[in-house]
């Protein structure tokens, strides 16, 4: 086999697992890292409702959030107190079996676009 030939067949091969999974995002842990998933149901009154997955395998700590229509992944950053994610233009905001969702771009001061309770 040719090396051209090698590197092709390689290729080919390199990829075929990320064709099996394209709907997936692997993450490697650290050595020793347990992951833990959580699936929680909020009810956020007028918005509608927020389906969250909590991921925690740490020190890796992710959320992913559904909500009208739209599908976000937030990763946990430093809070005061309560859990506190973001991503994109949202702030994930939990504390107890409440949450808040906070649109960055209404301003620092702006009020949660949703206040939410675990059902």
């Amino acid at each position: 086999m040719t090396p051209r030939n090698a590197f092709l067949a390689a290729l080919v091969l390199a990829a075929l697992p990320c064709a099996a999974q394209a709907d997936q995002i692997v993450l490697p842990l650290p050595k020793g890292a347990k992951a833990e998933t959580i699936r929680v149901a909020y009810d956020c009154g007028a918005f509608g409702p927020v389906a969250a997955r909590y991921f925690n395998a740490p020190p890796v700590a992710l959320a992913s959030l559904s909500f009208k229509g739209e599908f976000l992944v937030v990763s946990n950053v430093i809070a005061a107190s309560g859990a506190r994610y973001a991503g994109g233009k949202y702030i994930w905001w939990t504390k107890g079996n409440s949450a808040d969702l906070y649109d960055v771009t209404l301003g620092e001061d702006a009020a949660p676009v949703a206040s939410c309770t675990s059902s």
